[in-house]
Order: C-alpha cells, then sequence, then structure tokens
C-alpha cells in the first residue's frame, strides 16, 4: 500500500567549523546565496539520505563512486545489468513491440520495476536517459513523492579561509626537482544554524509504490543524517541534526498546505525555535543524534 497521509518535515542542522557544502566552481568555497546566507544545496542533502539508507541496506541508485557496493562501475551499467535481469513484461507489449502503445507499456513497467527495486527511485524519482539499440536505448521520466528543499543559514555566514600544504606529487622520477608539498585553501565556517524542509505527497507515492515504511525509513536517517559522513571538510561532530520537526497529516490532500506548514516553525540563529499551532495538526520533535 502506498503513502496514506500526507507528511511535511523541517530539519534544523548546526554546523561549526566545517564546510557543509563547497562550491567547485568557486574554490570549494562553502555555497552562499546573493543575501550572504550560507547554503546546502537539496542535491546535497539527498545525497546525505542516500549513503544512510545505503548504510541501513537499502537498495539505492545513485551510488556514490566511493560507495558502490553492487559491482556496477556506473548508473547505465546499473540500469542494464536490472534491464537483463526483468522477466517479459506483458503478452501486449511483446505483440506490439514497434507499436507506439507496446513501447509505452514496456517503458511503464520498467519504471514500476525499477521502482520496486530501488528505494532511491521510488522516494525522489529519477530520469533514465541512456542511448542504445534496444530496450536499454529509453528515456523514463520518473517522478518521486519526496522532495526535499535546499537549507539556507539563518544568518549571513562567514568563511574562514585557510592556507594549507598539501602533497600531492606524485612524481616518483628522482631527476625532477619538486616538492612534494604544494600550496592551497581550505575555506570553512566556524558556526552557523541551517534550515531545510520537505514534504512527502500521497498522490505522486501511488505512482511509484512509496510506503508508510518507506516514509519511516527516510524518518529514521534524517535525524542521523551526517553519520559516518566525516571528511577533512566536515571533521566528526562538526555537523549535527538538532533536531527533525515532523509534520503526520491526518489525510492523504494534508490538513494545511506546506507553506503553511512549513511557515508555523521560526528558528532562531542559536538554533532555538518557535512552532506556531495548527488546529489538529501536531508536529512530532525528534531530537538528531
Amino acid at each position: 500500500m502506498s503513502l496514506t497521509k500526507k507528511i511535511d518535515f523541517a530539519l534544523i542542522i548546526g554546523v561549526q567549523n566545517a564546510n557543509p557544502n563547497g562550491d567547485p566552481l568557486n574554490g570549494n568555497r562553502p555555497r552562499v546565496d546573493v543575501s550572504g546566507k550560507g547554503e546546502m544545496t537539496d542535491v546535497c542533502l539527498k545525497r546525505k539520505i542516500r549513503d544512510r539508507l545505503q548504510d541501513s541496506g537499502d537498495a539505492i541508485f545513485v551510488q556514490a563512486n566511493e560507495r558502490k557496493d553492487d559491482g556496477m562501475v556506473s548508473l547505465k551499467n546499473r540500469y542494464d545489468t536490472f534491464l537483463k535481469q526483468l522477466p517479459e513484461v506483458t503478452d501486449e507489449a511483446q505483440e506490439e513491440k514497434k507499436s507506439k502503445k507496446g513501447a509505452e507499456v514496456k517503458k511503464d513497467e520498467i519504471a514500476k520495476q525499477a521502482c520496486k527495486k530501488w528505494l532511491d527511485v521510488r522516494s525522489f524519482g529519477q530520469v533514465f536517459a541512456f542511448s542504445g539499440k534496444d530496450e536499454s536505448g529509453v528515456s523514463i521520466a520518473v517522478r518521486g513523492p519526496v522532495t526535499v528543499h535546499s537549507a539556507f543559514s539563518i544568518e549571513p555566514i562567514i568563511i574562514t579561509s585557510t592556507q594549507i600544504t598539501k602533497s600531492v606529487n606524485g612524481d616518483g622520477d628522482s631527476d625532477v626537482k619538486k616538492s612534494s608539498d604544494t600550496m592551497g585553501m581550505k575555506h570553512r565556517i566556524d558556526k552557523g544554524i541551517y534550515v531545510a524542509y520537505g514534504a512527502m505527497s500521497p498522490q505522486l507515492a501511488e505512482r511509484t509504490g512509496f510506503s508508510d515504511d518507506d516514509a519511516e525509513k527516510i524518518k529514521a536517517v534524517l535525524s542521523k543524517l551526517f553519520e559516518g559522513d566525516a571528511s577533512s571538510a566536515r571533521p566528526e561532530g562538526s555537523m549535527q541534526v538538532l533536531k527533525l520537526i515532523w509534520w503526520e497529516h491526518n489525510c492523504k490532500s494534508g490538513q494545511y498546505s506546506s507553506a503553511k506548514v512549513h511557515g508555523s516553525l521560526s528558528v532562531n540563529a542559536d538554533g532555538s525555535y518557535v512552532l506556531n499551532n495548527l488546529d489538529g495538526l501536531k508536529p512530532e520533535e525528534i531530537d538528531g543524534f
């Protein structure tokens, strides 16, 4: 059974001496918007959700290069292997294989099976756009029921940049007179509070098979989004989900719009917050790990 109730959620994230989301087009400096507020993109947040779901043993289609656990070298390779394992779709599709109707039946069945196999596909959706001479040459768009906004800091951030030396010269030729150290820059913000919002749509969940159990899986990983995510830019303990606010409506259409629900949360620069009362909709307030 697909998702039975509309869900809204919010994440309050604390950052201390870390680079929450570097911009590769700007020397990997922390991302900022035009007003100077820090930003973590929705792509960045969904990457971390996927990683935590993968840590929990769920099948993930869009895997990070350093976290591949199924032997596939690319998304195309993963898709092609999946396609070869599919049973024959339907008699109708076989009989009308060359017709537009048959092709659409085939695509619908591929999308259905992809959603069934991979949790991130039935959650966030996916565009399968690969070239090929047979069924591997497809363009299939799956629209997912889970949306995640970019996170923005409550106040403009101050970026601290430090010059460092990096040991990157891997040339083993003894005749090359080069130092093994080169100069570089490392960027961080000293402290910041970020807020991200998201929602889950039962109407779109009907198309992908996203269920109440799937929603609970995402709920479980949201509160520990940065566990196992440490790096030089984000040392262990420098990123933390301070609070997960979880609104579960009593029907598929929702008691209030997502805009009104998200607007009921006011977050302060120190991470404290105020929740305005919404009649009949009481949120669950969950501490982060």
